[in-house]
């Protein structure tokens, strides 16, 4: 990848069912419970998850800064995959990265296996280093999701 290109790809088995972890991805009461890095907060967050619909939330710091993502789902194969094309702003508001996520679910026994693959490129001087936190950021996140599933926060979803 260029200077200004950065992927990610992870793989997590969750001890959930399929159904579950793929709403996890697509209703925003779950969403906003761990789509950000560890530290971060989600204090606003939108989704509709169709060809066209809406992905939208703001991700805050520790520090009280607002990163607002922005975009829409491409695809929605539930519960097979999803493709999310979003924009990510910095805190003054300007565009700072465009990510694609692709998230492939499969079941792997009475769990669920997870494929994310993201490509982001940077359209600001800012951008540099949000790419180089993706790696790191992602894994949080994900690790962030499967908490979700941990056996004394399964009755919150």
């Amino acid at each position: 990848m260029g200077a200004n290109e950065e992927t990610v790809a992870i793989t997590r088995v969750f001890d959930a069912p399929l159904r579950r972890v793929f709403e996890a991805w697509t209703r925003a009461e779950h969403l906003s419970r761990w789509f950000a890095p560890r530290g971060f907060t989600i204090t606003d967050c939108e989704s509709e998850p169709r060809p066209g619909g809406i992905f939208r939330l703001c991700m805050r710091s520790p520090r009280g800064e607002a990163f607002w993502v922005r975009g829409q789902y491409r695809e929605v194969v539930a519960p097979e995959r999803l493709l999310i094309a979003c924009t990510m702003d910095d805190p003054q508001g300007m565009p700072s990265l465009e990510e694609l996520i692709h998230v492939q679910f499969e079941k792997a026994g009475s769990r669920t296996r997870v494929r994310l693959n993201s490509s982001a490129r940077g359209v600001s001087a800012a951008a540099a280093a949000m790419l180089a936190g993706l790696q790191k950021g992602w894994a949080q996140t994900v690790d962030r999701l499967g908490e979700l599933f941990k056996p004394n926060r399964q009755k919150e979803m």
